[in-house]
């Protein structure tokens, strides 16, 4: 079962050949998807200040500043998640240009709106900044212990990079630009019978080597009675009938005309195929969709065992809401970037699974993704279960 998701094991556990590699395959996506909203909105590269977007070019400045903070300006990236995050950290490269790096890119403490009112630097400079940053962390690599603690901030600067790669494609959705990049997995999740799981006792989290979220460490064990759930997520076939029903409002990207359901996929209007997931629902039009069907929404670990035990189990077209709340797990300690989890403990739900924007090494069945329940923009539907 794990060789579904052994890109993600082996990203976990990549050494230093393995992530240089992996970094270097990050960046150019990121590049990629920069010069198609700078082909698309111009060199102003202005979009709406809503809390589901953020500007290009702040997003390609935060990018590299990050991996500088905990890496190339870190005293203690060899610590791992025993390093301070209080420590001093090296001046940035932008000092030399008489720019305040951390005022202008840091997300912890420069706030959302804000970040329209900022004057950035222009995209060739933050370019070549990229460009620079990564020949630091590239060399800084070849150096790093080979342990997990030693590859810890390289793990992590690779797995934030590939989230916002994730986020650009949601944004260019939103504004109807085409990222560049293809937005189908190839996976096919033929139609077959809900599947069957006994009561077992399962262990929820993650234990053993290799790189973690601070959110998936604490493994306990917990009860899971016998349930049935679906092989797959919920189709636009079974889902539309509700909305024609008049019990659920129309999905976000979908119109119906004369000639039937079309969808917009990156500012085109296309025949929706019935049998594709449905997709860009906020949480609350998946419960009632199962409420309609008498139905409900797996818990965490219902999702987890069915992905870990039931070959006929297929995911990763669309993230999943799930109806368990993203909570600690007992002993919780933050990481070093203690505003990654700790902030959010906030009743949102958990999702789970993976999306056609999400990058191999990021879809493994024990990550916790976790957005608020109204948000429609991100690519997530769901599937069902019943006791």
């Amino acid at each position: 079962m794990a060789g579904r998701w052994a890109a993600a094991d082996q990203a976990r556990r990549a050494d230093r050949a393995t992530l240089a590699r992996a970094l270097v395959e990050a960046r150019e996506r990121t590049l990629r998807q920069f010069a198609a909203f700078e082909a698309a909105l111009g060199s102003g590269l202005r979009v709406p200040c809503t809390p589901e977007l953020n500007l290009p070019l702040w997003e390609l400045g935060h990018v590299g500043w990050f991996a500088d903070w905990w890496i190339a300006r870190h005293t203690q990236r060899d610590r791992g998640i025993g390093a301070d995050p209080q420590v001093p950290r090296n001046p940035s490269r932008l000092a030399l240009r008489g720019l305040d790096a951390d005022a202008l890119y840091n997300s912890s403490t420069v706030a959302h709106d804000t970040r329209w009112q900022l004057d950035l630097p222009p995209a060739d400079a933050v370019r070549a900044d990229l460009a620079a940053g990564l020949r630091d962390t590239l060399a800084l690599l070849q150096q790093a212990t080979q342990n997990d603690e030693g590859l810890y901030f390289f793990r992590l600067a690779l797995f934030h990079e590939d989230m916002h790669a994730e986020a650009a494609v949601y944004m260019a959705q939103t504004l109807g630009v085409d990222p560049g990049e293809s937005a189908h997995t190839g996976l096919v999740a033929p139609v077959v019978q809900p599947l069957h799981v006994p009561a077992t006792d399962w262990r929820l989290g993650h234990s053993g080597p290799g790189f973690a979220f601070d959110n998936e460490l604490g493994a306990h064990t917990v009860h899971v009675n016998a349930f049935e759930i679906d092989a797959r997520a919920v189709r636009w076939s079974q889902y539309l009938p509700l909305v024609e029903a008049g019990g659920a409002p129309t999905p976000r990207h979908l119109r119906h005309t004369p000639l039937g359901w079309e969808q917009q996929r990156f500012g085109h209007w296309r025949p929706l195929d019935p049998q594709a997931p449905a997709c860009h629902l906020r949480s609350h039009q998946a419960r009632a969709w199962c409420d309609w069907v008498g139905r409900r929404l797996p818990t965490e670990a219902e999702w987890e065992v069915a992905a870990h035990t039931l070959p006929g189990f297929a995911w990763g077209e669309v993230w999943e809401w799930t109806a368990s709340a993203f909570a600690p797990y007992p002993g919780f300690q933050p990481h070093p970037y203690v505003d990654y989890s700790q902030p959010w403990f906030d009743g949102r739900p958990v999702l789970k699974g993976a999306c056609a924007a999400t990058v191999a090494r990021m879809r493994h069945p024990r990550y916790r993704n976790f957005f608020t329940a109204e948000r429609n923009d991100i690519f997530a539907g769901f599937r069902s279960v019943a006791a």
